[in-house]
């Protein structure tokens, strides 16, 4: 299969640029794979799809400031760094820009000196890795994840041109683990009245976790999709979880994933039966057309860059036909596009 199978036409005009004022009057397009047919809906109207016995499974990931900017101790040029993975301790894989600048040794220091001359935060490049992305070992006074908060600036994707007013907006308001460069940005309609309404409906909710990598927005650069490495990121899911999710299974429920990102948690630790075990750990699973779902009935999700993995692991819950209609559809209906943007239904 070819990474060209999956483009499609899109005005830049439906990028949306801004979320909404409430979370949840995104637009939502219902698609029903066994009626073959598509409705437009309000993202509210998402629990009339949902039955007493379903669960939703969603990523209680939280975004970092991982956007940071510094001076280079010995010339004083400046240095943007992305935090991408924590690799243990202090050390950072990041993206450092001009990255020929960064050589092993460099050192970079943030905010500004103090009387004595230091710094509260400075970062030394210790190893170049994998794509040229550089090892960083961190030296702070204080917490981190203050130091962060004063120091850094939210990731937004390069798809949007302007600063956020309300940097919580590209938060779930579930958001509880920090560590991603990215938001999980199907759970971005939710609010916790609608939440609530849905467990009082008598629907479950599994809470996993998978910190999403910059590798979300990176093109797939071969044409054969089979020659394509998954960027990893790192998942956990507890027995409370696991136990949501089986018994859900057991009992005749569906699953229902919040996103691409719980579908590759749950994708990843799922056995032949779809029976999930508690766990934490790196993942590169690829889904693509052609793959066999093991465990999740549904996907709640946004409307995603053409020929991206992220339409990809779409059109293998649906079909690639189907999923390219209902995008022509969206184009149609002047839906708007990606982070921000409205969400899709697929049951």
């Amino acid at each position: 299969m070819n990474v060209h199978d999956f483009y499609y036409e899109l005005p830049e005009e439906l990028i949306a640029q801004d979320p909404l004022e409430k979370r949840s009057d995104s637009r939502l397009m219902v698609l029903d794979r066994e009626k073959k047919t598509i409705e437009h809906k309000i993202f509210s109207d998402v629990i009339d799809y949902l039955r007493p016995g379903d669960c939703i499974v969603i990523n209680e990931t939280k975004v970092i400031p991982a956007r940071l900017y510094g001076t280079k101790q010995d010339t004083g040029a400046m240095i943007e760094i992305l935090l991408l993975k924590n690799k243990g301790g202090n050390v950072w894989e990041c993206l450092t820009r001009p990255g020929k600048k960064m050589k092993v040794g460099a050192v970079v220091n943030f905010g500004e000196a103090r009387p004595d001359g230091s710094f509260i935060l400075s970062g030394e490049v210790i190893d170049v890795v994998e794509e040229g992305n550089r090892l960083i070992r961190f030296t702070y006074d204080g917490i981190w994840e203050e130091i962060l908060d004063s120091l850094g600036e939210m990731p937004l994707p390069p798809y949007i041109t302007h600063k956020l007013k309300d940097k919580d907006r590209y938060q779930t308001v579930y958001a509880k683990n920090a560590g991603s460069a990215a938001a999980p940005t199907a759970g971005l309609h939710f609010t916790n009245e609608l939440l609530s309404a849905i467990e009082e409906k008598g629907i479950k909710i599994a809470r996993v976790t998978l910190h999403v990598g910059l590798g979300t927005f990176r093109p797939v650069k071969v044409e054969k999709l089979e020659e394509h490495h998954m960027h990893s990121e790192f998942y956990m899911i507890d027995e409370t979880a696991a136990k949501i999710i089986n018994d859900t299974k057991e009992n005749g429920g569906r699953v229902i994933s919040v996103g691409t990102t719980s579908t590759r948690v749950l994708e990843s630790v799922a056995d032949e039966d779809g029976h999930i075990e508690p766990g934490s750990g790196w993942t590169e699973i690829f889904i693509y057309p052609g793959y066999r779902f093991k465990c999740i009935d549904g996907l709640i999700t946004n409307f995603h860059l053409p020929e991206s993995t992220l339409i990809m692991l779409v059109s293998a819950l649906y079909d690639r036909e189907h999923i390219l209609k209902a995008y022509q559809t969206a184009v149609e209906e002047k839906y708007r596009f990606f982070s921000f943007g409205d969400a899709m239904l697929i049951l």
